[in-house]
């Protein structure tokens, strides 16, 4: 069985950590609904793509364009699936692979491994370094990756899926340029400079 009945999903996760939480079964229509998850925790029984797809359907904000991306394509999960089809053919034109596995090796690379948190001490505040949890990884990584690419659409003539395409494939290739992976090196640099 093959995703969207084009791509294989017969390879494995590279990061240990996140082994557990990126599920590559194969489905041929990533769209279940959430029939198959019971509770907040059971989303990493959902395939990856269809994580992804969900994630499309509520960019949510950034500074002050909130008003302008809260809602854009919520409920629409036919729209957010064509583009993610149409974003997965242009990665296979353009790298001549397959586009679920470099999507799968961009997310592994966006995840953020540090993060920090304030804590309330004596009165004062104080920002404090802690491990990030593999499904918040996974999570945070998808949501960087969607909020990158729509703040690239607004006000630019360049299609939903050809600024998610370049989105994964520089974070494929670590590139500094990718919205994903320039969160992820400021929070671990936040993070080092909180020990």
């Amino acid at each position: 069985m093959k995703l969207f009945n084009k791509w294989e999903t017969n390879f494995e996760v590279i990061d240990h950590g996140l082994k557990n939480y990126i599920n590559l079964n194969p489905i041929i229509i990533p769209r279940t609904g959430g029939r198959n998850v019971g509770t907040q925790f059971w989303k990493s029984k959902n395939n990856i793509v269809e994580r992804l797809i969900n994630k499309l359907m509520i960019p949510g904000h950034r500074g002050k364009k909130h008003r302008i991306s809260s809602g854009h394509n919520t409920g629409k999960s036919i729209t957010n699936y064509n583009i993610v089809i149409k974003t997965f053919q242009l990665i296979e034109e353009r790298l001549k692979k397959n586009p679920v596995e470099v999507f799968v090796r961009a997310v592994e690379n966006a995840a953020p491994r540090e993060e920090i948190t304030t804590i309330e001490y004596g009165g004062a505040r104080y920002s404090q370094a802690v491990e990030c949890a593999p499904q918040r990884r996974v999570d945070l990584a998808l949501r960087n990756m969607v909020q990158g690419s729509y703040s690239q659409t607004f006000k630019s003539k360049r299609k939903m899926w050809e600024c998610l395409a370049d989105e994964i494939i520089k974070a494929f290739n670590s590139d500094n340029k990718s919205n994903s992976i320039a969160r992820k090196l400021e929070l671990e640099r936040q993070a080092d400079a909180s020990r």
